[in-house]
């Protein structure tokens, strides 16, 4: 008995599609990868077990169920796998990590510099699909809400070189500041686990929504909405001043 085609190992995703990847069962009804010693039984990873003699009378809406229940295997694991960032960190009750990164222009740019305005954080790559769909978006709500007080920022997590992120946000006319990723960035915000993923940040500093993948524009504006509908909380700088300085004199 082998796995059906086109299926994967749920542990390292090599193909078992016919024996390429599949060694010789070492008990009945089991399948062991060849590529990296798993041993499961297919039942275990939601594959049906063909019975005798039926290898030809296959399924195709039952091959491809089949299909995206090991997909969604997959995806889960590897992102569970990632760096889940600080312990405590809940995106809509906590304060943004503060960050300095580099922008493509060789400047340094700090999130609390931002401190009073309604900051739309993205995290995106050059090579994410979705990512390709939403920046028109940004650009429209940055030209849209960029008088009320929004800044859209955007984060490059894909590792591509400076040219390569130049010539994409070229491409889009992207019309807000676009900032080189640090793993470090992304673990303090929860590990980015997948892109984009994008944090409302309010006026005060806070966090006051998430969207993880791509969602309708119409989602994200009512997110911006939510960031600008913020006071703006006094720094800790001005606060000190306040303490050292005593009661306000009439």
């Amino acid at each position: 008995m082998r796995i059906e085609e086109f299926q994967f190992c749920p542990r390292c995703g090599a193909a078992l599609d016919h024996g390429a990847g599949v060694s010789p069962e070492p008990v009945p009804g089991v399948v062991t990868c060849g590529a990296c010693g798993a041993i499961f039984h297919p039942a275990d990873v939601g594959l049906a077990v063909p019975p005798p003699g039926t290898r030809g009378n296959r399924n195709p809406l039952a091959l491809v169920g089949v299909a995206l229940i090991v997909a969604g295997m997959l995806y889960f694991g590897m992102h569970m796998s990632r760096r889940s960032g600080p312990d405590g960190f809940n995106a809509k009750t906590s304060d943004a990590p503060d960050f300095t990164l580099e922008s493509l222009d060789g400047k340094s740019m700090r999130l609390s510099d931002l401190r009073g305005k309604a900051v739309l954080l993205n995290f995106w790559a050059t090579w994410c699909g979705p990512c390709k769909i939403e920046t028109p978006w940004l650009v429209e709500l940055q030209n849209q809400y960029g008088h009320d007080g929004l800044q859209v920022v955007g984060v490059e997590m894909g590792d591509d070189s400076k040219d390569e992120i130049a010539k994409f946000t070229k491409d889009m006319a992207v019309n807000y500041p676009i900032l080189i990723g640090k793993e470090a960035v992304g673990d303090a915000y929860g590990g980015v686990p997948a892109l984009p993923e994008t944090f409302f940040i309010g006026r005060d500093g806070k966090i006051v929504d998430k969207i993880i993948g791509l969602k309708g524009k119409g989602e994200i504006e009512d997110s911006i909405k939510k960031a600008l509908d913020t006071e703006a909380g006094k720094s800790a700088a001005s606060l000190q001043t306040m303490r050292e300085s005593g009661p306000a004199q009439k």
